[in-house]
């Protein structure tokens, strides 16, 4: 005996209501495409299968990843034990039925097309606890309603479920399903050939800047590389943006004049250190964890790029860019115009710059995570004094104090006036 009904039971996958788990190392969107392709692949392989009836029980609406020949019935019930019992009584049509879920795209049809000769049932557990599939002669609510879903003992729960019931039940090889990060790279590695897998390759190299930013401020280990190979020395000193401000940072705070706008705040070393004195501070950030980060140090933040309009424009007393934040966007020029605009006009702009005063490469870099995921090149500049000194000209920027320590270099600007700007375009 054979099924002739498969049922696939699947969410439509949607940014942010699917494989939330892979979102420790994906954005929710990159997630939502592995889910897509691993339903793609699922479906591939149910449809290589001779049976009289594909069902896809779905919750969401179809869309262009859904092959001919499938009968779509909506998800019903209250929890996953309802769904699935609800998915049986919906594809039901008098012989046996086999469903299967959307997060084992190495189905294959020799996996499918299973005998069932002297069971009533077959479940295929999974090494994560749950199960992959689940096959009943009829619809039977006894076996489903009640049993936990979604722990790590669902399966060997569902086996209990049915051998309570008297059902002699055939177990069917384990598989391993797609849950985390760790698990879709072990699948795209054991089955490269799977549109899951060549999916993944091409995230692996492409990750988003801004998700390898907010892991390393979250602790993971992520490098950024120029495309020479060589680590950037400052912006991999994570440890220290997280720890409070140092001797330098002091040093460079005594010189601000208030109240002082942070670009690129990171997690709000400058910004508190900067209100422990007593003087107001505001750090903007593209990062949710940076501005999570420096908002729980008590300190404010506001979440948005420095290139779209910002409070107190004109009105800000001293505009930061610490770190070699000046590299942002990798236009340094663009940068210290839009600096120009943020300051009032006797206020100070202050750029930590790069030691190597002749250093002057915009060219991208890529940042690289322990798990092997590579970015997407971002644009940054890395740039000394002299060039620094060069495009601040260009802004309307008047160099008032060159100043290092063994390790650390800083330039001091103040806008041009007025009178001093006119004269230098007659």
């Amino acid at each position: 005996m054979k099924a002739d009904t498969l049922i696939v039971i699947a969410k439509e996958p949607v940014a942010g209501r699917v494989k939330t788990r892979l979102q420790t190392e994906f954005t929710p969107a990159e997630a939502a495409a592995l889910a897509r392709a691993s339903l793609a692949d699922t479906l591939a392989a149910v449809r290589s299968t001779p049976v009289r009836r594909y069902v896809l029980a779905l919750d969401g609406q179809s869309g262009p990843w859904l092959p001919g020949g499938f009968e779509v019935v909506e998800q019903r019930g209250d929890g996953l034990a309802e769904r699935l019992a609800g998915a049986f009584e919906d594809a039901y049509a008098g012989g046996p039925m086999l469903l299967v879920g959307m997060d084992t795209p190495q189905l294959t049809r020799e996996l499918l097309d299973v005998d069932w000769a002297d069971h009533d049932a077959a479940l295929g557990l999974t090494e994560d606890g749950g199960y992959w599939a689940l096959g009943l002669r009829q619809p039977d609510r006894r076996a489903l309603v009640g049993v936990p879903m979604s722990t790590d003992h669902t399966g060997a729960d569902q086996l209990a479920r049915l051998r309570l019931l008297g059902y002699r039940v055939l177990l069917l090889p384990m598989l391993r399903d797609m849950d985390t990060p760790e698990d879709a790279a072990a699948l795209a590695a054991r089955f490269p050939e799977l549109r899951m897998s060549r999916l993944h390759r091409r995230l692996q190299h492409a990750a988003s800047p801004g998700l390898l930013f907010e892991k390393a401020l979250s602790g993971a280990r992520v490098v950024a590389k120029g495309i020479d190979g060589q680590a950037v020395p400052s912006l991999c000193e994570v440890d220290r943006w997280q720890a409070p401000a140092d001797e330098v940072d002091r040093l460079a705070l005594s010189r601000c004049e208030g109240p002082v706008l942070d670009i690129g705040c990171g997690p709000g070393r400058i910004v508190t250190a900067l209100a422990e004195r007593g003087i107001p501070a505001l750090g903007v950030d593209i990062s949710a964890e940076a501005v999570l980060l420096t908002t729980n140090r008590g300190a404010p933040a506001l979440r948005r790029p420095v290139q779209e309009p910002l409070p107190g424009e004109g009105r800000w007393g001293s505009v930061l860019l610490m770190d070699g934040n000046i590299g942002i966007g990798g236009a340094p020029a663009l940068l210290l115009r839009r600096c120009a605009e943020l300051v009032r006009p006797d206020g100070l702009v202050l750029v930590e710059v790069d030691p190597d005063d002749n250093l002057d490469d915009t060219a991208p870099i890529v940042l690289h995570a322990d798990g092997g995921r590579r970015s997407k090149p971002l644009p940054w500049a890395r740039v000394g004094t002299r060039a620094v000194l060069r495009h601040a000209l260009a802004a309307d920027l008047l160099a008032t104090e060159d100043w290092r320590t063994p390790h650390r270099a800083f330039l001091a600007f103040r806008r041009a006036p007025a009178t001093l700007r006119q004269a230098s375009y007659r």
